[in-house]
């Protein structure tokens, strides 16, 4: 009993097997995923697929590389989604300085926006954080996401941060990164994460665990990573799986 709680399963790079990828995730023992639509093109793919597959959900919001493209009718447009059954959370929002496309301004702009229409909705929020940890922490604080937590995606941040995301109710997730033989920081936080703020995900098809490491990643995959952070925290693959889906359930108030 696994949930991939982050997934790009509308990805142009799975539209020549799809359904298999969807199939074979479901014959790793993967009961539910959460499809990321993250703006203009892939919130509509999202929502069908959330449409099509009683397992699949979605997220919506606009992402920090594209955040220079937002315009002012698609926060609505994420507003009035955001009443859908199928729709779990606003994101994946945040920002990213690792990709030159948005300027820094606009990216706090935008996630500012976002996190206030998800304190207006009582919707969680999925982060995403690449090389912005001060700035994102600083931001959560200031726009009081505390009301409504949410997902640290594919979290990368020291234990430091992840203490600072915890204490404003947030649950940390992690991906392929802790199969990586180099990535001391993801293993040491994961070990230090308590149970009950824990999530595993793929970010398929990106951040492809080893041993594929270098390949398309998919959903199938995060048995991969339950394995690794069940090893991690001293648990069965049993224990992890069902652990990991409750908080997901529960952070994500699917019944």
């Amino acid at each position: 009993m696994l949930f991939d709680t982050h997934t790009h399963l509308d990805a142009i790079q799975f539209d020549e097997d799809r359904e298999e990828v969807i199939n074979r995730a479901l014959e790793a023992g993967v009961t539910r995923m959460v499809n990321i639509g993250f703006n203009r093109e892939t919130i509509p793919t999202t929502m069908k697929l959330a449409e099509t597959y009683d397992f699949i959900y979605a997220a919506v919001g606009w992402h920090p590389v594209d955040a220079i493209a937002m315009k002012d009718g698609d926060l609505d447009w994420i507003a009035s989604l955001c009443s859908h059954e199928k729709v779990v959370a606003i994101g994946e929002i945040g920002l990213d300085y690792h990709w030159d496309t948005s300027p820094k301004e606009i990216q706090h702009k935008v996630l500012r926006q976002q996190i206030g229409l998800a304190r207006e909705l009582n919707m969680p929020i999925v982060i995403h954080n690449r090389d912005a940890h001060q700035d994102i922490v600083k931001i959560l604080k200031e726009e009081k996401a505390s009301e409504v937590g949410g997902i640290m995606h594919s979290f990368s941040g020291s234990w430091e941060t992840a203490k600072e995301c915890l204490h404003m109710g947030f649950h940390l997730s992690f991906g392929g990164p802790i199969t990586f033989k180099n990535a001391k920081q993801p293993k040491e936080v994961l070990a230090q994460v308590p149970m009950d703020r824990l999530l595993i995900e793929t970010d398929s098809p990106y951040l492809t665990p080893h041993p594929f490491r270098g390949k398309r990643n998919e959903s199938a995959y995060v048995r991969i990573v339950a394995e690794a952070a069940a090893e991690i925290k001293g648990l069965s693959l049993e224990e992890l799986g069902q652990i990991t889906t409750r908080n997901a359930l529960e952070r994500f108030s699917i019944l």
